[in-house]
């Protein structure tokens, strides 16, 4: 029980850095006229926040004590 408990606190805190990441005025500061390996600096924020929740919540659902 305290486990599940845990693992939900970790997940709305994974959440709610979701949310302040992907919001509106964060996502300006990586809207530039900029390039990485051929992509916009935008595509490439989007996707690599998109992967690290992905992969912290994989992480924390998974997490053996």
């Amino acid at each position: 029980m305290v486990r599940a408990g845990l693992t939900g606190q970790r997940l709305v805190a994974l959440f709610l850095l979701g949310m302040v990441a992907l919001n509106g005025p964060v996502l300006l500061l990586a809207d530039q006229d900029q390039w990485v390996l051929g992509f916009p600096v935008l595509y490439v924020y989007l996707f690599g926040v998109w992967a690290l929740l992905v992969g912290l919540m994989a992480w924390v659902c998974e997490r053996r004590r």
